[in-house]
């Protein structure tokens, strides 16, 4: 498995919005992706999540569903 770290930025304004949907819904991942830890820092509206995955592409099709809320950035791990 490769560790990938992702860095969310909430969208102005869509924050509580996130966490409702997360609430109702869960995170939302594919078959294959999974999450490891993560640290938000609500200040800055931005949340670093530490996952892995042997497909990359399944980062893309979670990152569909959030879209609405987040900016995202994904950092593969040596």
């Amino acid at each position: 498995m490769k560790k990938y770290m992702v860095v969310e930025k909430f969208k102005e304004g869509l924050m509580d919005e996130n966490y409702r949907v997360y609430n109702e819904k869960g995170r939302q991942f594919p078959e294959g992706l999974y999450y490891l830890n993560s640290w938000v820092n609500k200040e800055k509206n931005i949340c670093f999540q530490l996952m892995e995955s042997n497909e990359e592409s399944l980062f893309y099709e979670w990152f569909k569903k959030w879209e609405t809320y987040v900016d995202f950035e994904l950092i593969p791990l040596d």
